[in-house]
């Protein structure tokens, strides 16, 4: 599988009464995924699921973007060793994505999609890095 760059890429900062602290890993995955979807909504995005499972994938949210039905992976790393989060979105990752998103397509419709990853690095400072386009299924 090939891994293109993204073509968009948002930068920003949540206020301070969205920042969620825990020393839980699964706490601190939720928080995450709930600032990622605050971040998104603000944006115009509209959220059709959260935590979508099937055998041998998940996605984290969907949304539409227009008539485009988005995927988006959400990754939270706690610091910048092993490339921070971005560095996390391995190519086996990917293949799960696009398996999960399969299943949906096959479900709700053939419709124009895209996968995105929003990347936090910490809960605390809640830097937010939006990847549109982070990859593809071809």
């Amino acid at each position: 599988m090939e891994t293109k760059q993204a073509n968009l890429k948002a930068t920003s900062s949540v206020g301070a009464g969205d920042t969620v602290s825990s020393n839980s890993h699964l706490q601190r995955g939720v928080a995450a995924e709930v600032l990622a979807e605050k971040f998104l909504v603000k944006r115009g995005m509209r959220i059709l699921a959260r935590n979508f499972r099937v055998k041998g994938g998940e996605i984290d949210l969907i949304c539409a973007d227009g008539t485009t039905t988005v995927f988006v992976e959400v990754r939270l790393r706690e610091g910048s060793g092993f490339g921070g989060a971005v560095a996390s979105i391995t190519a086996h990752k990917q293949r799960r994505l696009i398996l999960a998103a399969q299943h949906w397509l096959l479900k709700h419709g053939e419709c124009p999609c895209r996968f995105d990853c929003v990347l936090l690095d910490g809960l605390e400072t809640a830097k937010i890095e939006w990847l549109r386009g982070a990859f593809s299924a071809d």
